[in-house]
């Protein structure tokens, strides 16, 4: 995409902010070997979250009810444990919260970040549903000084911006561009430049948002 976008004049750099980790211990394990034996109904929010609950699985799928948020979740869970698993999808936390209470769900398994959200907990649990949260991924900042200019700079979650803001500002010609709303949310804090927002919470769509802004508005410094 990146490539795609540089061939129409469109000079994207990558610069990473924050590093995810998978944690591996023996206790995580057997948390997960656990899981593994249940009919559990099961919330991912990240692919991260998906790749490190994997990689514990050596190779076995359980029959687990799949809750997740976000086009790129799904697509890996889809991926990994078939479309069949998949009971609900959303864009945010409050409709993933509906999905789970149409759904019935007493009791669900969170496989999580140690930085995740506070919102989807604090819904279902408001709802009188049992939130059992595993840590399987730490997130760590690595922020560091731009000198370049740009246009726009891209958010993709909340922990990116927060580092990001660590050690830089925006100048107000810059725009920044969200993921979701969670990530704009988080953006407020530190700036008031106007925020665009994805219309899908996935990084091509996100791409793509900031590509039709810059050529309808004929933005160039």
């Amino acid at each position: 995409m990146i490539r795609e976008l540089n061939a129409r004049d469109v000079l994207i750099d990558v610069l990473p902010f924050i590093k995810t980790e998978s944690i591996s211990s023996t206790e995580l394990q057997k948390k997960i070997q656990q899981v593994m034996a249940m009919s559990a109904t099961i919330i991912f929010t990240s692919t991260n979250a998906v790749e490190a609950v994997v990689a514990e699985l050596k190779g076995q799928k359980p029959s687990w009810k799949v809750f997740c948020i976000g086009y790129a979740t799904n697509q890996s869970v889809a991926k990994i444990f078939g479309e069949t698993s998949i009971e609900g999808v959303a864009d945010n936390a409050k409709e993933l919260a509906k999905a789970i209470l149409d759904a019935h769900a007493d009791e669900v398994i969170f496989f999580c970040g140690d930085q995740r959200r506070d919102e989807l907990p604090r819904l279902l649990k408001q709802n009188r549903i049992e939130v059992k949260e595993i840590v399987v991924y730490k997130t760590i900042a690595t922020p560091k000084k731009i000198e370049k200019k740009y246009d726009g700079i891209l958010f993709f979650s909340p922990s990116a911006v927060k580092s990001f803001f660590q050690e830089n500002k925006l100048d107000d010609q810059t725009i920044p561009f969200a993921i979701g709303n969670t990530t704009a949310d988080e953006i407020k804090k530190f700036c008031k430049n106007k925020i665009v927002i994805s219309d899908m919470p996935d990084g091509k769509t996100l791409l793509e948002k900031a590509v039709e802004f810059f050529q309808t508005n004929s933005f160039h410094h």
